[in-house]
């Protein structure tokens, strides 16, 4: 009796390995999502003369973005 339960374990543990091989070759297997491409350039814009000159850019609304909670 000892030997059948033995034997059933086996396969379910090799069935299982099988189930997350090919699992795991599936999710290599999937394509990436693609980034988005950055619409129009933004245009380039001047300094202030008397310093400062701080905008709100993408890439600095992007980071705002990342570090939201």
């Amino acid at each position: 009796m000892q030997n059948r339960q033995s034997k059933a374990s086996r396969r379910s543990f090799f069935a299982g390995a099988a189930t997350v091989g090919a699992a795991a070759a599936a999710v290599v297997a999937i394509p990436r999502v693609a980034t988005p491409v950055a619409s129009e350039p933004e245009a380039v814009r001047q300094a202030p003369e008397k310093g400062g000159g701080y905008y709100l850019s993408a890439h600095v609304q992007h980071y705002y973005k990342t570090t939201q909670l």
